[in-house]
């Protein structure tokens, strides 16, 4: 990989894209932020790309050897789908909540285990974590104001995963430069 990016394979690019704008739509959808788009518009796009090309993603990545990428793409991809598949509005406001509580722990264990040169990847996951608990809490007491604030942390996660993708596929980067710890000191010591 001579990628400089830590998302730089193509599989990982791939992926964050899917997760990225999957991320925005669900969030946006959340937000009621445009007129007469709802969380329900974003069926689609998380059964497809959401769901299964985040799912063939992670087993690409499995398959290279690469067990945090795989695992991470695996299990949204699994999320984005059931949530695709299933968000026919047949389900209680509680079945809803674990459902979300549930990946929003998922999520919270990508964030824990993101390589730590991979901050804005682990900032992403981070920022999924708390939409979903957002989500879940909202669902379990019925407020549409939670549901709206996990929907723009939710659109921020797409954000982050979407320009994690283009940063991989552009070459632009993903950290900002270190400097020195104070005056005098230099690279070298």
């Amino acid at each position: 990989m001579n990628s400089p990016v830590p998302a730089g394979s193509s599989t990982a690019a791939l992926g964050h894209l899917a997760l990225g704008l999957t991320l925005l739509a669900f969030g946006i959808g959340h937000t009621g932020i445009i007129d007469g788009v709802t969380a329900a518009d974003a069926i689609a796009p998380a059964t497809y790309v959401g769901g299964i090309t985040l799912f063939l993603a992670g087993l690409l990545a499995l398959r290279d050897h690469d067990a945090f990428t795989g695992t991470a793409f695996a299990a949204f991809g699994a999320l984005w789908f059931t949530w695709g598949v299933g968000a026919d509005g047949l389900v209680s406001h509680n079945a809803a909540g674990l459902f979300l509580l549930l990946f929003a722990l998922v999520a919270l264990s990508l964030t824990a285990g993101a390589p730590r040169d991979a901050l804005l990847i682990g900032g992403a996951y981070g920022l999924t974590a708390v939409a979903l608990l957002l989500l879940a809490v909202g669902q379990f007491a019925e407020s549409g104001t939670l549901g709206e604030v996990g929907g723009w942390f939710a659109a921020v996660a797409g954000l982050a995963a979407w320009y994690a993708a283009t940063a991989a596929l552009a070459h632009w980067p993903t950290a900002l430069p270190r400097r020195a710890a104070g005056r005098g000191v230099t690279a070298t010591g």
